[in-house]
């Protein structure tokens, strides 16, 4: 694998059964760069981001991670280098009845043991990394307030600055903006890309909005029956790629509402 990828996979396969989920898919993510994974439910977007953090085993296919072989890896070193992994998720996956730093001190626990986080024992430097990380998400004020008791954005962002005091070089976003609105979902995906540059972390994030995917990404893998159909950047894909990956019938509103929105990036 090249030394300049925080993340890579070649010829990556699933099965489940007689299906196949992800079907020799390859391809890489460069430090402070974000790749959008595009593709309608069922094209694998999930199945891959479970098989590079090693919750599923992959069948065929090599990942590497920051130079190292991930499928390769068990015991002590699978769990070293899955430190370097941060994960997002559409629920945010927050603990609701306790506090915004407690939250963000979650990330911490790879590094400082499941006995000292079950006691909350964290020493005085993991809690000012939380609190560096929540003020680089704009939460600080935030930091004593329950979880629960924040709007999804609110929440979301928090869920950002676990993985940022978690000290992650690598970050798997798994739909991260579906249940937000409009403005908290721009809001979120500027912050992960500010991030990812500013601290040169490798984001994967799969996205439904095909909007926010040419926005906010650098480059576009799209997925189409566990398999890659397009591997570009975000400035050269338009509404016929698009419409191809999700099966859309030219004449239909969504292509109509794909070429307006390319007319008018051209014309910006």
């Amino acid at each position: 694998m090249p030394e300049d990828r925080a993340l890579a996979l070649v010829g990556l396969t699933k099965r489940y059964r007689e299906t196949t989920a992800v079907d020799g898919v390859s391809l890489a993510v460069a430090p402070g760069e974000v790749v959008a994974l595009l593709g309608p439910s069922g094209s694998g977007k999930s199945t891959i981001f479970r098989c590079i953090s090693r919750l599923t085993a992959a069948d065929a296919g090599e990942i590497w991670v920051l130079g190292t072989r991930m499928d390769d890896l068990q015991g002590a070193a699978l769990r070293a280098q899955r430190r370097a992994i941060g994960l997002i998720f559409q629920q945010f996956n927050l603990i609701g009845r306790v506090s915004a730093i407690d939250n963000v001190l979650a990330g911490r626990l790879g590094s400082v043991g499941m006995i000292r986080a079950t006691l909350r024992a964290f020493a005085y430097a993991d809690r000012q990394l939380a609190l560096a990380a929540l003020d680089r998400v704009g939460m600080l004020d935030k930091a004593y307030q329950r979880a629960d008791s924040l709007s999804g954005g609110q929440q979301q962002r928090v869920a950002i600055a676990r993985v940022v005091a978690q000290q992650s070089r690598i970050i798997l976003a798994d739909e991260p903006v579906a249940s937000l609105d409009p403005t908290a979902a721009d809001n979120v995906l500027t912050l992960l890309r500010s991030i990812a540059r500013e601290r040169g972390i490798g984001v994967l994030c799969s996205l439904h909005q095909t909007d926010l995917a040419r926005r906010y990404a650098d480059r576009i893998v799209a997925l189409k029956r566990g398999r890659v159909v397009l591997d570009t950047t975000a400035a050269a894909i338009g509404a016929d790629e698009l419409a191809r990956i999700y099966h859309v019938v030219e004449g239909t509103p969504a292509v109509q509402t794909m070429a307006v929105a390319e007319v008018s990036r051209r014309r910006a």
